[in-house]
């Protein structure tokens, strides 16, 4: 599974790829807004510099909520680096420019989605990813990661290359229970992959070799 990292902070950023695991990440206007970074060409400039930090993916995220203007907007963040994959909205428009952009080669990624007939749609555009935020249905009590498996499930029925990114990640048990399920991609906040490394015996063993190195030593 993929490790993305949903943020617009550079020095997060820059600590998840020193960690040698980050695959990736996801950004959108209001993790740029958290960031202080306004301003068309800042926002542009901004998405340039987490390709320099970063060895793969980085989806930015188009403003517009039309046809044209989704096209006009993605063609600009495709061009800024090739490590750039555009991400739409799960609304008619967003999926008509998924399939213009899947037709000229350009990735993209669908984000919004809460059901599995969204996430078919996504496949059927040619979406290189589709986000499904299961963090915010288990807000509203809804079993977020019930999407994912069914999404799981009719993806492998039919061979769809499109892959699951699972977005909304809030902790480390959403973490690993994306990745028994199968999700190709999780992205999520840092805490959520450094979180993995943490385990009382893992600190109280340390601890006790340490110690008995200085006994000896």
């Amino acid at each position: 599974m993929k490790f993305f990292i949903d943020t617009a902070n550079l020095s997060e950023i820059a600590e998840a790829q020193a960690l040698g695991v980050l695959d990736g990440v996801t950004t959108n206007p209001s993790l740029m807004a958290k960031e202080g970074i306004t301003g068309s060409d800042n926002i542009l400039k901004h998405y340039v510099a987490i390709c320099d930090i970063v060895d793969g993916d980085v989806s930015a995220e188009v403003i517009a909520t039309d046809y044209e203007g989704m096209v006009r907007q993605g063609e600009e963040l495709a061009s800024l680096h090739p490590q750039i994959v555009v991400k739409l909205p799960m609304i008619a428009a967003g999926i008509k420019a998924c399939k213009y952009f899947s037709d000229k080669g350009i990735r993209t990624n669908l984000t919004l989605v809460f059901s599995v007939g969204q996430a078919l749609l996504a496949a059927k555009a040619g979406a290189t990813y589709v986000s499904p935020f299961l963090g915010r249905l288990d807000d509203i009590c809804t079993d977020g990661m019930g999407l994912i498996a069914e999404i799981r499930q009719v993806y492998d029925n039919y061979d769809f290359e499109t892959q699951i990114l699972s977005a909304s990640v809030r902790n480390t048990m959403h973490v690993i229970n994306c990745a028994k399920i199968g999700s190709d991609v999780m992205t999520g906040p840092l805490s959520s992959i450094t979180g993995l490394l943490k385990h009382p015996l893992t600190d109280s063993g340390l601890a006790q070799f340490l110690a008995d190195y200085q006994k000896g030593n």
